[in-house]
């Protein structure tokens, strides 16, 4: 059993907040990592599973059944399948306030997120499992190359062959499109969110261009936006914010987009081996998007994350940004090369935002400097960016 990073964090705070939020996508191990964390807890248990229809049941009259457990911890899985549910936890946790009462997983709907903050403020705290990340499986070559060509869902990134983890992915998309959003109340075509999700995936790492996309797609800038909000709400992709200083240069206001998990990337574009990635054009922007993902997966709370770029014929302009409140600590550049160099545009982009330490990752083995106060950094120690 593969031990998430983000474990010791929820058994703590289990200790300290009556209610945890556990969201993430479908399929990236919540239910797993809930019984694991069950098992090394002191407190008795009880796991309801809102899809099935037993459990569903006994939740009639939720507030009898759920008195009788005033000392478990109460995990309720997919929890949004009764969004009534959470006046009532807010009840129950003020009449006997106490750490370690209820732990809500979901699959990132926004009506969970909507009731949850709307009723457990100041009573829960959020924690979001995303698929498997390098420092969760080892560190080496031969695991990371698997992990960015496969992604990080468990059941990918564990699968007997390539083959069979691309199978997996399909089937993965085809049920996130047709029964997991229209459970979560997104009533849009199947057919039409997957030209949308695909003409998304050619233009990943990229800058948001909605009426480019939704002239594609035959609809207006804001139903793009719309299908946008509606991938990135379920953690289908991510969208990097431009980051602002007190500048004079006039700056991108759209945001990059990413599809978050690269085996999903690679499955959308009918990329099944690591010679056909070896051999696409998407491969820098996949690198990209592999790089950015695992580093936003190690960031410390305190740490915000954006990208800078200048609207200048000669655009100044690095991959991402990591600042604490206005002040920018690191930056990131990323590169699929064995012997990555600093652009004139990045150079330009260091200059202007004057941080403390710039990275420049790349697929190597060996850190060492191209400049004062910048390094390569290899893919496989990307933990010394936060050190």
């Amino acid at each position: 059993m593969i031990k998430r990073r983000i474990q010791d964090s929820i058994i703590e705070n289990l200790g300290q907040f009556p209610a945890i939020g556990l969201v993430g996508p479908r399929q990236a191990g919540k239910t797993t990592l809930a019984k694991m964390i069950a098992k090394n807890i002191n407190s008795p248990v009880i796991y309801l599973d809102l899809e099935n229809p037993q459990d569903f049941q006994k939740l009639n009259d939720a507030q009898l059944y759920l008195q009788q457990f005033k000392n478990h911890l109460v995990i309720l899985d997919e929890a949004h399948r009764k969004p009534d549910l959470f006046p009532l936890l807010r009840s129950l946790i003020d009449e006997d306030r106490k750490p370690g009462r209820f732990m809500i997983l979901g699959s990132a709907s926004p009506s969970l997120k909507r009731q949850a903050s709307e009723s457990l403020a100041g009573r829960i705290i959020y924690h979001e499992l995303s698929p498997f990340t390098l420092d969760e499986i080892g560190i080496d070559q031969q695991n990371y190359v698997k992990l960015w060509l496969r992604g990080g869902y468990p059941e990918s990134y564990l699968a007997d062959s390539d083959e069979i983890a691309t199978i997996w992915m399909r089937n993965f998309i085809q049920t996130h499109l047709e029964r997991d959003l229209p459970a979560l109340g997104v009533m849009v075509p199947s057919t039409t969110l997957l030209r949308f999700w695909t003409m998304a995936s050619h233009c990943t790492s990229q800058m948001w261009n909605a009426s480019k996309l939704a002239e594609s797609l035959g609809v207006d800038s804001k139903t793009a936006r719309r299908y946008l909000d509606i991938l990135e709400e379920t953690f289908m992709i991510r969208q990097l914010q431009p980051f602002f200083t007190n500048t004079k240069k006039r700056l991108v206001k759209s945001p990059k987009i990413y599809i978050r998990d690269t085996g999903l990337l690679h499955t959308i574009l009918k990329i099944n081996s690591y010679n056909d990635l070896a051999s696409n054009p998407v491969l820098g922007a996949s690198w990209e998007s592999f790089c950015i993902e695992q580093i936003v997966a190690l960031k410390p709370s305190c740490y915000d994350a954006y990208f800078y770029r200048t609207q200048s014929a000669a655009a100044a302009e690095i991959d991402l940004v990591l600042t604490k409140g206005l002040n920018v600590e690191i930056a990131v550049e990323i590169k699929y090369s064995l012997s990555p160099k600093l652009t004139k545009s990045s150079v330009s982009a260091i200059d202007e935002v004057k941080p403390r330490k710039t990275w420049v990752v790349y697929p190597g083995n060996e850190s060492y400097p191209l400049k004062t106060d910048v390094w390569t950094l290899p893919i496989t120690q990307l933990s010394k960016i936060f050190e």
